[in-house]
């Protein structure tokens, strides 16, 4: 009996642990992605001025990870979506914006995107994407009392635009992520490869998502210049094809050009792609 009561806590930690592993996995598999439009990516590492912030950018989301472990150990230990776990999960992504800022940086959206979904998968084991994001919804529906009061600049912009945000987007239940996870399974079952499906599924996250950090640097009119950039990639196909990925290509060096970068959208894949990884088996 001591036996198996010892090794309950030990699974649980090792659970939790792979819930991280997997976040992070699906912000570097974002990261790998080639070409994503006015985004990081792995041609920065031929270029002497981008490559350190893109190797930077690698590194620093392995820092996520004891973090988004600690997010998944409180939903197991608390096990409801209560006012007390958005508390808790607020003050750990908090230090772990501080961690990831000592190691180089970045992926605040992907944060606050993943420590939510990680919780929710840890609230409800063997639970499948939509599910997940479902449970994330419950979680952001409560205000997190321990945030700063200083409005940040993403909650700014989303005030004076009238957008959703990041946290309009986590209390709506994540409908671009689950946007995304729809484009990654039409485009797979339309033959594309991963890395094809994935780029669409980022587009397609791009062709409507309010992004407030494109807001913020290039205005409504350079949103919707955005938004319009990405759907004329899916209109022409998509990535898999010849004229798509030639739209994609106008586009990438279009966003480059103009310095607008839609950092959002790239959050928000890493997202789909947690969920799309989870492994749907019995509760219980």
């Amino acid at each position: 009996m001591t036996g198996n009561h010892g090794t309950r806590p030990l699974t649980r930690c090792r659970e939790d642990e792979a819930l991280a592993q997997a976040a992070v996995a699906a912000l570097t598999g974002q990261l790998a992605l080639v070409p994503k439009p006015g985004l990081p990516d792995p041609r920065d590492l031929a270029a002497r001025a981008t490559r350190r912030d893109h190797r930077l950018l690698r590194w620093s989301a392995k820092a996520l990870a004891p973090g988004l472990a600690a997010m998944a150990a409180a939903a197991r230990r608390t096990g409801e979506p209560t006012p007390q776990l958005r508390a808790e999960l607020g003050s750990i992504g908090r230090c772990t914006e501080h961690s990831v800022g000592l190691a180089g940086g970045g992926h605040r959206g992907a944060l606050w995107a993943l420590g939510l979904l990680v919780a929710a998968a840890a609230l409800d084991p063997g639970a499948g994407a939509r599910e997940v994001a479902a449970g994330a919804k419950r979680i952001a529906a409560h205000r997190d009392r321990g945030a700063p009061r200083r409005p940040s600049r993403g909650s700014s912009v989303s005030a004076r635009y009238g957008a959703a945000g990041a946290r309009g987007e986590a209390k709506a239940g994540f409908p671009h992520v689950r946007r995304a996870l729809d484009a990654l399974e039409a485009a797979r079952t339309a033959g594309a490869d991963e890395e094809q499906a994935r780029l669409d599924a980022l587009l397609t996250v791009m062709s409507t998502l309010q992004d407030t950090e494109l807001l913020h640097t290039a205005g409504p009119l350079g949103l919707r210049h955005v938004q319009a950039g990405a759907r004329e990639v899916l209109a022409a196909g998509g990535s898999a094809t010849r004229p798509g990925r030639a739209a994609l290509a106008a586009l990438d060096a279009d966003l480059h050009a103009r310095g607008w970068s839609p950092r959002g959208s790239a959050g928000l894949l890493a997202g789909a792609l947690f969920l799309d990884a989870l492994p749907v088996g019995p509760r219980g």
